[in-house]
């Protein structure tokens, strides 16, 4: 007989009686291997427990500091990307950059099956200790059938290597003498964690290249299933690891990138922690009660938003929560030297794009900027408020403006007492007063559409955030800003602003912006991204904004496969093929009403007009299918439109490409639109696209139709 190695359970073990006897068989004492222990931590969800393994690279660093001898101190290894620290003494699994319970963490070498889902669950270490010496006895002397009882008195049966089972107790047992067979439906025992079919990763790339923050939208939830922002972060740093071995594999074989880093950025506890709740609470009807409940924790975040108390409290949380978390990843990455982009999620994009608009350029920067020049030059102000007086025909108070050195930013910061102080007659005095009020309400709904900027126009005249553009967004300052909220500083530069399912757009229309100037940007983030499936009910357009006298179409993200979607080629082709056969029908027509209406001619002559005719339609619908070009054509005509600074110059507006299932009704997966995002592959794939191309790396194989 030839017991099996513990991880390579041999089926010759079974049949012992069987085998010949082997003269030549080397000491008894060297068949047994010790099992591999493999590293496991808990996780309740929903009251469910499950037992989850640590990743190979995980596993093996926790074994070697256990192996050391170090973990009776309170030894730390961080573990998960460094987003979660083991305290190996304490046998716990702590998160490092949010708030999540804590996790017990087992070294894990025997499993049995559970009762509810048939997953594998570990037993203790120290009673696997006691399983593994029964085991090396068993395989060492041969001798099997070994009963062993558990602290919780479960019964444990090691048949043969391949056949050990578990019995759950009987509270009778021992009174009537059951034999453990009696007791209920065997449990399979397994030895060693290769024997469970546990799903192990290997681990992520060390190695950081660039740290994305994202934020989410409204209410606690982010997904169809309810999730947290933390777990749908997990689940797109996930894809993005797939994506990179996929995509840029060459890059990560010649070792020039690791990976990125996300890191989910939560403000909506901190929002609902303010008391607000049980003031709601109190005023809110018991009736339908789970939807009332629902309606608070959620749709009224958007009300919040546009409320200034609440609105300070978001702002503040978000900027103050990405600055911690950014000290707190450059403390535990000394050696980081990558970029940081951020991404928001619905409503989360619109709190970014308002933080982004009201961050402080560098006054570098800010020479190069329209507004830079603007402030930086007094003479250049004051020509300004000539033309402003000259447009309001009262250019004869040119020089009383001039003596008093106001500029732009002086005229806007005076009231009616300061106008009337400079000796300004009533009328004069109502007509500036009327301009700047105008001018200011249109930068104040930029903000807060709710808020009623016609009834303070004085209080709000903080600063100069205008173009002589009407009704046009430029550089507003967050002195200007500051009555609304007063906008906190990040403590870096963010490389490009992704913005998924986006009511940018919306909310900007809705305060009052008609236009965004082509040559604004984001004082100090150059990059900016807004992508949305095509049946997100909450997601905007940004660039008819900025060119609206020009049609055009989003750019069409490829497939993360290299290829539009087989429906959508499908319906492209029958499209091309109906206004083929339609152009062919109307020529065919043309040239038969043709040869109707005309008068009869010699057969020779009659033939040359034919061709005439011919000639003449086909001369005649050679335009027609212009407009249904190839769409290779169409999209290199679409990336090459001008639409302003605020990504570059590069195209903003990207849309997914819907899956052959939503294509069938556009309303039933409305709500799943907006969610998708999480789990697209075509969503991340232009994320890393997009940050590596700034670092000048590229994909291994463009993918057809990307910019």
């Amino acid at each position: 007989h030839r017991p099996a190695a513990p991880r390579r359970s041999s089926s010759s073990s079974s049949m012992s009686a069987a085998e010949p006897p082997e003269a030549a068989e080397p000491d008894p004492a060297r068949r047994y291997e010790a099992v591999v222990p493999h590293w496991f931590y808990r996780k309740v969800t929903d009251s469910r427990e499950r037992w989850i393994p640590f990743s190979s690279q995980d596993s093996e660093r926790l074994e070697e500091a256990h192996g050391s001898g170090r973990d009776k101190e309170d030894l730390v290894v961080p573990t998960s990307g460094g987003r979660y620290d083991v305290h190996l003494k304490k046998r716990q699994r702590v998160a490092v950059y949010w708030e999540e319970e804590v996790s017990e963490v087992r070294r894990c070498t025997w499993f049995y099956k559970g009762d509810k889902d048939n997953k594998y669950i570990p037993y203790s270490e120290t009673f696997s200790k006691e399983l593994e010496e029964a085991y090396m006895i068993a395989v060492t002397l041969d001798e099997w059938k070994k009963k062993l009882e558990s602290p919780s008195r479960e019964i444990i049966i090691l048949h043969n290597p391949k056949l050990m089972v578990h019995y759950h107790p009987v509270a009778t047992s021992d009174d009537w003498g059951s034999t453990p067979t009696e007791q209920g439906r065997p449990r399979t025992v397994k030895r060693g964690v290769e024997n469970i079919a546990a799903e192990i990763p290997n681990g992520e790339p060390l190695q950081i290249d660039h740290l994305v923050f994202v934020v989410h939208g409204i209410g606690p939830a982010c997904d169809i299933r309810f999730r947290s922002i933390i777990q749908c972060v997990n689940d797109f740093r996930n894809v993005s690891l797939s994506m990179l071995q996929a995509h840029f594999k060459k890059a990560q074989e010649q070792q020039q990138i690791g990976r990125v880093e996300f890191l989910p950025v939560n403000w909506h506890s901190s929002l609902h922690s303010t008391g607000v709740d049980v003031d709601l609470e109190r005023i809110t009807l018991p009736s339908i009660n789970r939807l009332r409940h629902f309606i608070n924790d959620t749709i009224l975040d958007v009300f919040f938003y546009n409320s200034s108390t609440y609105c300070q409290t978001i702002v503040d949380t978000v900027a103050s929560e990405m600055n911690r978390l950014y000290q707190l990843f450059l403390q535990r990455n000394p050696l980081f030297k990558g970029g940081v982009s951020i991404a928001g999620h619905s409503l989360g994009s619109l709190i970014l794009f308002d933080l982004l608009t009201n961050q402080k350029a560098a006054p570098e920067e800010d020479e190069h900027s329209e507004e830079g020049s603007r402030t930086t030059s007094s003479n250049r102000g004051t020509e300004e408020v000539k033309d402003i007086l000259k447009k309001l025909e009262l250019s004869e108070y040119c020089d009383v403006f001039e003596k008093e050195k106001m500029d732009r930013q002086a005229l806007f910061l005076c009231t009616e007492k300061n106008l009337k102080e400079m000796g300004i007659p009533l009328g004069p005095r109502m007509k500036i007063l009327h301009y700047i009020s105008s001018k200011m309400e249109m930068q104040v709904c930029l903000l807060h559409g709710l808020c009623s900027c016609r009834s303070q126009p004085i209080a709000l005249r903080q600063g100069p955030a205008f173009t002589t553009h009407d009704q046009s967004l430029s550089t507003p300052t967050s002195s200007f800003l500051a009555v609304s909220a007063n906008y906190p500083q990040l403590n870096y530069k963010p490389t490009i602003f992704f913005a998924f399912g986006s009511p940018i757009g919306m909310f900007l229309t809705v305060r009052g912006v008609k236009r965004i100037n082509p040559n604004y940007s984001l004082p100090t983030c150059k990059g900016f991204f807004n992508i949305f499936h095509p049946f997100d009910p909450v997601a905007y357009r940004i660039e008819p904004m900025i060119v609206p006298d020009l049609e055009f179409e989003p750019m069409l993200l490829p497939h993360h496969k290299g290829r539009k979607r087989m429906h959508l080629e499908l319906k492209e082709g029958l499209t091309r093929m109906s206004v083929d056969l339609k152009n062919n029908l109307l020529g065919s027509l043309r040239v038969a009403w043709q040869s109707f209406t005309r008068a009869p001619l010699p057969a020779v002559e009659a033939a040359s007009t034919d061709a005439e005719a011919e000639a003449e339609a086909g001369t005649e619908k050679q335009p027609d299918p212009k407009p249904e070009e190839t769409p290779a054509a169409v999209k290199e005509e679409a990336s090459l439109i001008n639409v302003g600074r605020l990504n570059g110059g590069n195209r903003i507006d990207y849309v997914l490409q819907e899956k052959p299932i939503e294509s069938f009704n556009e309303y039933l997966f409305a709500l799943q639109g907006h969610l998708c995002y999480w789990e697209s592959e075509d969503t991340v794939l232009l994320v890393l696209k997009e940050i590596y191309q700034t670092q000048g790396i590229t994909l291994d194989q463009p993918l057809p139709g990307s910019q």
